[in-house]
């Protein structure tokens, strides 16, 4: 319920007098007994009725009752507020109002009367109006409490709007409506409830808390009857008017509630949150087994074949050689960091009755879990479509998790007004979804992507308004989709008409001045809002101040935070009925840091990591979750799965929870190894059981005080602040690290000090509980579910500033705090810096997918995808990030894996030429051996059977498909060959000339052929990463040909070297195989450019081969000689 009995609140009797209680309690005053009865008013306060107010059909004999106070229970009219006026007319401020500001500028805040087209009904959103002010030549609106109903500070019931009820306050503190003083500050404004007795107060019947009963539950004479309440809700007294609840009265189905009574979690066994379960024995055995025999038998391979040269072509035994103690070389690399992988699961039972559930020190079961602050980045709403990102943020608004813990923030580093407005739709149109994902329990939560799964909707459905209820939500996100489609044109249309009104302005201007006529009229053509008013971001005509690189910072708080309590909505106010739902929605709020020219913005690095700053100061949740924009939750509970780690025994030692990457709308056959299984199901799983997977950009949960630079927590079990069992003080910034002196924090951190003091806090609520000997760094329980401050100007004011882009200079955001720059891969280095500190890390896979997101199935999407990441590997390794110079907090195997990331694009110099081995064997008539002998036939077969053997295990414990595995293989070729050569030689560039390289974004929108979901994989994009694949294939293809014919027509045909070549050649092609499908297309149709550079490169190597050394035949005659065409 939302709204309860403060711990200390002033009474006001008939009297005039004041006597503290507690809410429901007795009342002890001096005189005979006598009644006297108190309702709560709308402010909060307890207000003496007379026995003139109240219709008694009954004699009142003194005698017959005792001392007491009957405490009317909330009901909408009776709605009680324990925060004061002035905080909610602040808090309406700040979420009604964009700020702006950025160096050399001062910050504003412009109150916006209106922030999109169409009418905002949610009181938490910006722009939520509410009745008209009272007061004379007024226009402004009267705030707006949780429910949305009008907040009126008197009891006259005046209807006075913000500005004006300050403008009172300062004045006379005198209401315009009765002249009484206003008396907001006569009560305590803590709203956190007292319930060390273990009362609770009076649900509603089924469990509900309906708090709509003052009308069902009163007697003849109009009184509100409690006798019958509590023999409809069937409850019990316990202390003054709260009773015991009875079994499954929260609806947890019987899980973890009460049986018969309250019963208080730390007198429970104690359960573990998470379980880490090894790989069988009986896989992993003779997988280890088979690495070592692998290994053998590639150094005794590799032993002969350098003993072993072909004295005939002793360049080509080179060549190869060399090639292959690299290839051995990589293998290892790639190899070893697999020995000990394992599989880890959850328990979300024991959290919640850990964390949720109620107990005699928490009889509602408010949450005393950390929050989480969300991240979602975004750049262009061109190549990123907004309504993806809003269809992302709403799947983030309905995730399940306590609402009033969540905040959610999304990074527009374009600044685009068409960005802001899809966003302010989402939050419109959350009103409805949310709720309605809550109440049906559906999923997923994107409602693009459930309104089109190809299953039964009504499945597992139990409620029979599901139906009507999803019909009619259905038809609001059809209209919500028409909405943000239609904003593009809608911007410019607003945009035009405004603009025209403003040169007509000026031609009236100039006529009147008495201006040239002719002089032509400059007016900018400006972006304009929907409140009429200039956009302070991008333009769609840039100009100075208003475009991508040169705008101010922006910050709106699109919903602002919720009540700390469940809010039920009713059946009357929306299109459906949410009497028992819990309505409100996370906070919100729009972010779109400074940019200005000369400044080094570090890409979506810079972009993270002002996230990080704002969120510190408006919300400051210890966990960090960033998503892509194209990323969504696909399962609700994700959070909460990460949380079993975090705040499980040892969760104070990982730095962040890395999810798996999952991918829709990949072709069924995943041509390109979109799914990248290998790796997430493979690599990931296997780093699981040494220090942590890696980084991988999107879909990870961070411990905020980890990505402030610190190293994990140590505790000293002398040290006085360590009490007893797990549990340890709070620690100022100087005990959290011992080098850190405190007169040098802005050079570290910044010159904010909102964000320095928020440091300490976010490391000590991000602690788990000290329920265990094995927590050494744990908070005693309860400590989270105090409610969160109230969002002032003030601290929105300091948000702004952090976002500028000179708060970051001469500081060490991107070299030691937060997200790492330098790199185009600044995900790896980020994760890679933290497990250099000390920290380890988690790989969670959830049964249902955490996270689903897209991926480019276009061939040449994919490889400038793979070009980008193999670029930062590269740089990774020229840069102080390469593990070689990695501390001792690093494991070995660790080191290894991170050693792999800087070096597996370097295989692509080896991989190339070894493709061209086979071609150049054909053409010479010389293979890598002298001959095929049985030494090298047998080594060659115990390899490829040791590796077929280990893909077959490896498949067995990480559950990847064999057909997964043999596309990985191909793509690993078809990219090495294209994409990572070029990242090699761009590394190089930048790193010895300092050429810097730019990446387009990957284009994520959907192909306009709607009626074939993958019409992008058959698209043909030109791109010079495919001329080396192609030449490789064309050459070994003219190689097999040329090979076979003067086999053929050779006087003593060497068969042998000739399938030994083409053996190679047609491992080459088979590799090659999807790249070639995709060249084609799906007319079979190529760009010219391609066959022309292709062919002309293929036939001058041939030409060029033959010219310098040509094939001889049988007694020194050349072939030419002796051939002829059939």
């Amino acid at each position: 319920m939302s709204n309860k009995g403060s711990k200390k609140t002033s009474l006001r009797n008939s009297g005039g007098q004041e006597s503290h209680t507690h809410g429901g309690g007795r009342s002890n005053s001096e005189g005979g007994p006598s009644v006297k009865f108190a309702r709560r008013t709308s402010s909060g306060r307890y207000v003496s009725l007379s026995r003139e107010d109240i219709d008694m059909s009954t004699d009142i004999s003194g005698g017959d009752y005792m001392n007491y106070t009957v405490h009317i229970p909330p009901t909408p009219e009776h709605e009680s507020s324990d925060t004061s006026v002035a905080m909610k007319a602040e808090e309406q401020y700040v979420s009604n109002s964009l700020f702006t500001g950025g160096f050399n500028s001062v910050t504003r805040a412009h109150l916006m009367d209106k922030v999109i087209d169409s009418e905002v009904t949610h009181p938490q959103m910006a722009g939520s109006k509410g009745s008209a002010c009272a007061m004379h030549a007024c226009d402004g609106k009267v705030m707006k409490d949780e429910r949305g109903n009008d907040v009126i500070p008197c009891e006259c019931r005046f209807k006075i709007c913000r500005d004006c009820f300050l403008d009172a306050q300062k004045e006379n503190n005198l209401c315009p409506g009765c002249k009484e003083p206003y008396r907001v500050g006569d009560y305590d404004d803590d709203d956190t409830p007292d319930y060390s007795n273990g009362a609770l107060p009076l649900p509603a019947p089924n469990g509900k808390h309906d708090t709509n009963m003052s009308v069902m539950k009163r007697n003849q004479n109009g009184e509100f009857d409690h006798n019958r309440w509590l023999f409809e809700t069937k409850g019990t007294y316990g202390v003054g008017n709260a009773y015991w609840p009875q079994d499954d009265m929260y609806g947890d189905d019987g899980d973890d509630g009460f049986q018969g009574g309250m019963i208080d979690p730390t007198d429970k066994p104690w359960k573990p949150l998470s379980r880490r379960t090894p790989i069988p024995t009986s896989i992993m055995s003779p997988y280890k087994l088979l690495i070592a025999i692998r290994l053998v038998v590639l150094i005794f391979f590799l032993h002969w074949r350098v003993m072993h040269p072909n004295e005939d072509a002793i360049w080509l035994w080179l060549m190869s050689i060399v090639c292959e103690i690299w290839f051995g070389f990589s293998w290892v690399l790639d190899q070893i960091p697999k020995l000990c992988p394992v599989n880890r699961s959850t328990d979300l039972e024991v959290l919640h009755e850990k964390f949720d559930s109620p107990s005699p020190s928490n009889p509602t079961g408010r949450s005393d879990l950390p929050g989480v602050d969300l991240f979602v980045s975004t750049a262009d709403p061109e190549k990123e479509p907004v309504l993806t990102t809003a269809n992302t943020i709403l799947s983030i608004l309905a995730v399940d998790y306590p609402v009033e813990k969540l905040a959610c923030y999304v990074s527009d580093d374009g600044g685009a007004l068409l960005t802001f407005e899809a966003m302010a739709e989402a939050a419109s149109f959350a009103d409805l979804w949310v709720p309605f994902c809550r109440k049906h329990k559906i999923e997923p939560r994107n409602p693009d992507t459930y309104f089109n799964l190809k299953v039964d909707p009504t499945k597992n459905k139990s409620r029979i308004d599901f139906v009507k209820d999803r019909r009619r939500v259905k038809r609001e996100y059809d209209e919500f989709k028409i909405r943000i489609n239609g904003l593009p044109d809608s911007i410019r249309r607003r945009s035009d008409a405004f603009n025209a009104r403003e040169e007509m302005k000026m031609m009236k201007h100039m006529k009147e001045s008495g201006a040239d006529p002719s002089e032509p009229i400059k007016v900018l053509k400006s972006t304009w809002m929907a409140d009429g008013t200039h956009w302070p971001g991008t333009w769609a005509s840039p100009s100075s101040e208003h475009s991508r690189s040169d705008h101010a910072g922006i910050l709106q708080v699109m919903l602002k935070p919720p009540s700390p309590d469940p809010l039920l909505g009713s059946g009357d106010d929306k299109i459906i009925d949410f009497s028992d739902v819990d309505t409100r929605l996370p906070m919100f709020v729009y972010v779109s840091r400074e940019k200005r020219p000369g400044y080094d913005h570090n890409k979506k690095a810079g972009a993270m990591n002002a996230l990080v700053r704002a969120s510190a100061i408006l919300s400051n949740g210890p966990f960090i979750l960033n998503l892509d924009c194209d990323h969504y939750f696909y399962n609700c509970k994700a959070i909460r799965e990460g949380m079993c780690f975090m705040m499980d025994r040892g969760g104070e030692d990982i730095c962040y929870i890395q999810f798996p990457q999952r991918f829709e709308g990949i072709d069924p056959s995943d041509r390109y190894a979109n799914h990248n299984t290998v790796f997430f199901d493979g690599n990931m799983r296997a780093l699981d059981g040494v220090q942590g997977p890696f980084y991988v950009g999107t879909g990870c949960m961070f411990r905020r005080f980890a990505l402030y630079g610190f190293e994990p927590p140590v505790v000293d079990e002398k040290d006085p602040k360590k009490s007893e069992g797990s549990e340890t003080a709070a620690l100022n910034l100087s005990e959290l690290d011992q080098d850190l002196d405190i007169n040098l924090l802005p050079k570290r951190f910044g010159n904010s000090t909102l964000l320095s003091e928020s440091i300490p806090i976010a490391e000590f609520q991000g602690r788990p509980l000290a329920d265990h000997p094995a927590v050494k760094f744990g908070r005693p329980p309860g400590v989270l579910r105090v409610p969160r401050e109230p969002l002032d100007a003030t601290a929105v004011a300091e948000a702004v500033s952090v976002i500028s882009c000179w708060y970051e200079d001469k500081t060490e955001w991107g070299d030691r705090v937060g997200w790492i720059y330098g790199s185009v891969t600044e995900d790896v280095v980020t994760g890679y810096r933290m497990h250099n500190r000390g920290w380890r890390s988690v790989y969670c896979v959830t049964k249902r997918d955490a996270f689903r997101g897209s991926a480019p199935i276009n061939l040449t999407d994919r490889l400038h995808q793979v070009l980008r990441w193999a670029t930062g590997s590269v740089e990774i390794f020229f840069s102080q990030n390469n593990a070689f110079l990695a501390s001792r907090k690093l494991k070995f195997l660790q080191r290894i894996s991170y050693l792999n990331v800087g070096i597996y694009p370097f295989t692509s110099i080896f991989l190339v030429v070894y493709c061209f081995l086979p071609a150049l064997s054909l053409f010479s008539g010389y293979f890598i051996v002298q001959t095929l002998s049985v030494a090298f036939l047998l080594y060659l077969l115990t390899i490829t059977i040791c590796l077929v053997l280990l893909a077959i295990l490896e498949v067995k414990w990480s559950g990847v498909e064999l057909e997964q595995w043999w596309r990985n293989e191909q793509f690993w070729l078809i990219s090495g060959t294209s994409a990572h050569l070029a990242a090699v030689v761009q590394g190089l560039l930048k790193v010895i000339a300092g050429i810097e390289i730019s990446f387009t974004l990957t284009t994520k929108s959907a192909s306009e052929e709607e009626d074939d979901i993958f019409a992008d994989l058959y698209i043909v994009k030109w791109s010079s990463l495919m001329i080396p694949p192609i030449v490789i294939a064309m050459v070994n293809i003219i190689a097999i040909v040329f090979a076979f014919i003067k086999t053929i027509y050779s006087s003593t045909a060497q068969w042998s070297k000739f399938i030994g070549g083409a053996f190679f050649s047609f491992w080459v092609l088979v590799h090659l195989y999807p790249f070639a499908k995709g060249l084609m297309g799906r007319t079979k149709k190529t760009p010219t450019i391609v066959f022309v550079w292709s062919g002309l490169i293929a036939i001058t190597i041939s030409l060029l081969w033959i010219a310098i050394s040509p094939p001889k035949g049988s007694g020194g005659q050349g072939v030419a000689g002796d051939f002829q065409f059939p």
